[in-house]
């Protein structure tokens, strides 16, 4: 494996993360007005997850910081990561943020990208021994209330390459949701369980960050037992040691950095790298499609990686994306 995080790597990305998860604007806020007291600023409204450009971008800006920490303690982003929990992670700005979810008008937000994205961040924090994950424990409960009410209802999958995702949503939602992983492994199995010799059309679209094919091996392989995905793999991409479907194979070209979607696509390397380790890591070690596949990271993280930073369009997320890659 070429490609690996190591201390240097987490110090560069952690200085990335640092330097938007606080920042206010540009911001984009995904926040519906009933009247025109609603009309308040990123702050105001969210007293936690303000930076960032958008709200799930903040948080999942959090994650990279949690994560980087515990895998690198001795960095020297690691006090200012700290204090950064210490300051905002507090008791009070827990409660806004769960404060907000009341409003009627709140009942979609952010789902169910910003919901995976926010259980992550609980579940990293909570391996941390620290109090950050009590003090965010309420946040997190709501959340996952809402996929407990949401799944049973939502009849069909969501299979787009961006936020909607909803085998994205269960993939990060699942190690905080432990105890709710049958819910999850029926919804799972209801939406995709019959899914049979994807091609993979249309991937890549012009805005994705995810592969929606890739994704959902990824999702099934983190929730079924391994008798169970191992012939479900089997049918979903029968044609994998053959590199077929080739789209899958060859990682996206970005043209303009500065448009905010089609910087989307270097999150679409970022994350195929992350799903092609994770699925390789799903299977036996002399199976013979494991060599492509991990080929095939390498490649999606030597197009993507080095495009973590250098405009703000990709620079206020993409460093999640690289931290999920390298860590596989």
């Amino acid at each position: 494996m070429q490609n690996a995080l190591d201390a240097t790597l987490a110090e560069r990305l952690a200085t990335i993360a640092l330097g938007h998860v606080e920042r206010e604007y540009p911001n984009k806020p995904g926040h519906v007005l009933a009247g025109p007291g609603d009309a308040r600023t990123p702050s105001a409204l969210h007293p936690v997850f303000f930076g960032s450009y958008d709200w799930h971008s903040c948080v999942h800006g959090y994650w990279t910081l949690a994560r980087l920490l515990r895998r690198f303690p001795s960095i020297a982003a690691a006090p200012a990561i700290r204090a950064l929990f210490d300051r905002r992670i507090t008791a009070e700005a827990v409660a806004g943020e769960v404060a907000y979810l009341a409003a009627p008008g709140a009942r979609g937000f952010e789902r169910p990208y910003g919901w995976g994205w926010l259980l992550a961040l609980a579940a990293e924090l909570a391996r941390h021994g620290a109090p950050w994950a009590a003090t965010l424990a309420p946040l997190a409960e709501a959340f996952a209330g809402r996929f407990r009410d949401f799944l049973p209802i939502a009849t069909y999958p969501v299979r787009v390459g961006a936020h909607p995702n909803t085998a994205f949503g269960l993939l990060m939602a699942a190690d905080f949701m432990a105890a709710d992983l049958p819910l999850l492994r029926e919804t799972a199995g209801r939406w995709y369980g019959l899914d049979r010799a994807c091609p993979a059309w249309g991937e890549p679209s012009g805005d994705d960050f995810l592969s929606p094919t890739l994704v959902e091996a990824a999702c099934m392989a983190r929730l079924l037992p391994p008798a169970e995905f191992a012939p479900w793999f089997d049918a979903f991409l029968p044609d994998l040691a053959g590199r077929e479907p080739a789209t899958l194979f060859a990682p996206a070209t970005v043209s303009d950095r500065t448009d905010g979607k089609i910087a989307h696509l270097d999150g679409l390397n970022l994350s195929r790298a992350w799903c092609w380790r994770r699925l390789a890591a799903a299977l036996g070690p002399e199976d013979p499609r494991r060599a492509p596949m991990l080929d095939a990271a390498e490649r999606h993280l030597a197009a993507g990686l080095p495009h973590v930073a250098g405009h703000y369009m990709g620079e206020h997320w993409l460093a999640s994306f690289a931290v999920l890659a390298l860590e596989g």
